[in-house]
């Protein structure tokens, strides 16, 4: 039996914790170890998963790591043939696991995710919309998770290649990891990208998988409810006030990051920089400087690792392994997808 290990990053999330940690010890797949990396003790996690769940290995960095470089030392460090990765908010179904280690058969497979479907925590439930079934990116750089806001009606119930896929519970052969991970200047190697510290580390991943001629797979076998307190607007960019008043929500420190890393994600993996993606580049600027001028915070960080973004780009596109025309199949792209609306 092929050896699994769970890894869950727990942050502020004692409210989340019985109801995601009682769905992984009631999995069917049984070759399982599970990790409980202790990044922010609020409401005394740690002590909960110890009296409730004793064979949970604790591991605690003793600081807020970041989920990239915490996954990362977490990859180096534990021995397995299967990492399953589980958000604070996901909860899996019994047959998850199981329904994920079958895609493994194939050998080509270094990523693969479960259909993702969205929790409701304050009255403990499931709904029947969708999440995520993996990520899309189109030719403008834009990348979001498909499907998600949908109803579920069945209509991406078919096993298929994804071009990346949603950090919120993939598995990863540790094989693909290793055949992508980089070097870093002051030492050590890196599987997430640590420059991004925090969003678009896991497209950036599942894309650099692909690049590296591997799959990365929807699983539609394998279900999961997901708590997301974030995610794309509905309506995409076309109505600005919609769009305003849906990042007004969001934290500025989010905002930089996101800013900031959907460009160095597509810079770094995109066999081409297309002219959609500058375009869209020129209008997104344009909306940041009038509306939203607190993001440009970000640029001194931005403009620092942009060269060490180009000289990533020239390591991931040397050792491509996948040719453009095989790439551009699992792009989305569309005449009007500089700012195209989510399908409803």
């Amino acid at each position: 039996m092929v050896k699994v290990i769970v890894i869950q990053q727990v942050y502020k999330s004692r409210k989340w914790v019985p109801r995601v940690y009682d769905a992984l010890m009631a999995q069917t797949y049984q070759d399982v170890e599970i990790v409980a990396q202790i990044v922010d003790d609020e409401g005394d996690s740690k002590d909960y998963i110890l009296d409730h769940y004793p064979t949970v290995k604790i591991v605690e960095p003793g600081y807020n790591i970041g989920f990239a470089k915490g996954h990362n030392e977490l990859f180096t460090s534990l021995d397995a043939d299967l990492f399953q990765l589980v958000n604070p908010d996901l909860i899996l179904e019994p047959t998850y696991i199981e329904e994920m280690v079958k895609v493994f058969a194939d050998l080509r497979v270094g990523a693969a995710t479960g259909k993702l479907l969205k929790y409701n925590f304050d009255l403990h439930q499931k709904t029947n919309l969708i999440d995520s079934t993996g990520v899309i990116v189109y030719k403008t750089g834009r990348a979001r998770d498909r499907g998600q806001h949908e109803e579920d009606l069945g209509q991406y119930d078919s096993q298929t290649n994804v071009l990346a896929v949603s950090g919120a519970g993939p598995m990863f052969r540790k094989f693909a990891l290793e055949a992508v991970k980089m070097s870093r200047a002051e030492g050590g190697f890196e599987f997430f990208d640590q420059d991004f510290h925090s969003y678009w580390e896991d497209v950036d991943l599942g894309w650099r998988i692909v690049n590296a001629g591997l799959k990365c797979v929807f699983v539609p076998g394998a279900v999961a409810y997901h708590g997301r307190l974030a995610g794309a607007r509905k309506g995409g960019y076309l109505n600005v006030a919609d769009y305003r008043k849906h990042h007004a929500k969001i934290p500025a420190r989010i905002r930089r990051l996101n800013y900031k890393n959907h460009i160095f994600l597509f810079i770094k993996n995109s066999p081409k920089l297309y002219w959609k993606f500058f375009a869209r580049e020129f209008f997104m600027l344009g909306y940041i400087l009038v509306f939203e001028t607190s993001t440009l915070g970000v640029l001194p960080e931005f403009f620092k690792q942009l060269p060490k973004m180009w000289q990533k780009r020239k390591w991931i596109q040397k050792n491509r392994k996948v040719s453009v025309e095989e790439l551009e199949k699992l792009f989305v792209d569309h005449p009007t997808d500089l700012f195209r609306k989510t399908k409803k």
